[in-house]
């Protein structure tokens, strides 16, 4: 482990992967912050991190406003990646439009889907609700013989290279000035009124005096949480991934298809991608990433090849398990400041759609960082306030 430079800092983030890079380089490149940062990161490797574990996917088709603005700055983000971020030498990040598709097996899901149309498309998002034989036109090989309605939005919706953006951010981050360091925050210590984080007390065994301390945790959230008292619903949750190889592959794109059943897929280059959650979904332990290899045989592939009878020869090339930060309230991000600890600040619980959402989100924590309010896009809707007072904020399109 290393050392930290200093031994006080304006700003200590505890977690260097997706987010605490996006909020450490947001912040850099603000020419109205020059504060101190440090990046505390116990696994540089990023080895079991949720970051390296996405499936790399963006979609505006949510159910709440606030969802939709945020996945379409992620797509502006995306497309203008090198000119945010500023450098000649940063690579153009391709984002693969082919859409998600949320099939309704029901004449109730039917309905809710196209109350979820026109909320999105009230918001500039393409989504399209389309009946079966819409559907059946435009892809063939769909078996669709329990489907009664879907959506789809085949604009700015796909998959990208997110590893490439969290790359560079961790480069330019360092470059203009952050301090990110293999070690791991142990403890904290507040004033004697309890309403600040004085210190952080590092692995290493340096006390780092903070004037603001940001929970960039993942699933270790309540971890962090806990050293200043805190206590927050975010829990590990084991997702699968699969890629697959077919016998007969499909001659155009499959969309990321969210079948009724739980399981998803996609076109992954010239291979497939699927996932799921296991059919018992309880939290597990922070180290807990075993396979369990039944659930293709069992669950995944039988879905697969129901859906798209061409999928019934196909190959497993490689699987995994990551986790979920999983919010058991609402499924929606925990992001700003506490309400009796004010220097402890969220961005955490995104139950999936981390990703995403980290180019606004990251953008926004470092604003209120720097001004102690959101400028860009209004996160307010994500306060911690909603923790506190049990009041669900509901994001109903969860994968």
């Amino acid at each position: 482990m290393q050392a930290p430079a200093h031994t006080s800092y304006d700003v200590v983030i505890v977690g260097g992967a997706m987010y605490g890079a996006s909020v450490a380089w947001w912040l850099t490149r603000n020419p109205d912050f020059d504060g101190r940062i440090l990046v505390l990161e116990r696994d540089p490797t990023y080895e079991f991190a949720s970051t390296t574990h996405t499936n790399s996917c963006i979609r505006q088709q949510f159910t709440a406003e606030i969802n939709v603005k945020i996945s379409q700055f992620g797509v502006e983000f995306i497309r203008n990646f090198q000119d945010f971020i500023g450098d000649a030498e940063a690579p153009e990040i391709p984002l693969h439009s082919y859409g998600y598709m949320y099939f309704a097996a029901i004449p109730e899901d039917a309905a809710a889907m196209k109350a979820a149309q026109q909320v999105q498309a009230a918001n500039g998002a393409g989504t399209r609700h389309l009946t079966r034989d819409q559907i059946a036109a435009e892809y063939p090989f769909y078996n669709l013989e329990d489907i009664t309605a879907a959506n789809h939005n085949p604009l700015n919706e796909g998959y990208f290279d997110g590893a490439t953006i969290f790359d560079w951010w961790k480069r330019k981050a360092r470059a203009q000035g952050a301090e990110i360091i293999h070690n791991e925050a142990v403890s904290m210590t507040l004033n004697a009124a309890g309403c600040r984080v004085e210190s952080v007390t590092l692995a290493t065994g340096e006390t780092i005096a903070c004037g603001q301390v940001v929970n960039a945790s993942g699933p270790r959230a309540r971890l962090t949480c806990a050293m200043a008292g805190i206590d927050i619903p975010v829990e590990p949750r084991k997702r699968y991934t699969f890629i697959f190889d077919a016998e007969n592959p499909l001659g155009q794109d499959l969309p990321l298809t969210i079948d009724p059943n739980g399981v998803h897929m996609r076109s992954d280059g010239r291979y497939y991608l699927a996932g799921c959650p296991p059919d018992i979904d309880p939290p597990v332990d922070y180290t807990d990433f075993t396979e369990d290899h039944s659930l293709w045989q069992e669950k995944a592939w039988p879905a697969i090849a129901y859906r798209v009878p061409q999928f019934e020869a196909i190959r497993l090339i490689n699987s995994w398990v990551g986790h979920y930060a999983y919010n058991t309230l609402d499924h929606n991000a925990i992001v700003g400041p506490h309400s009796r600890i004010s220097n402890f600040l969220f961005v955490n619980g995104f139950s999936g759609h981390g990703l995403q959402q980290s180019p606004a989100i990251g953008r926004g924590l470092s604003e209120w960082i720097a001004y102690g309010e959101y400028r860009s896009i209004d996160l307010s809707e994500f306060g911690y306030g909603r923790i506190e007072r049990n009041e669900p904020f509901i994001e109903k399109a969860v994968i």
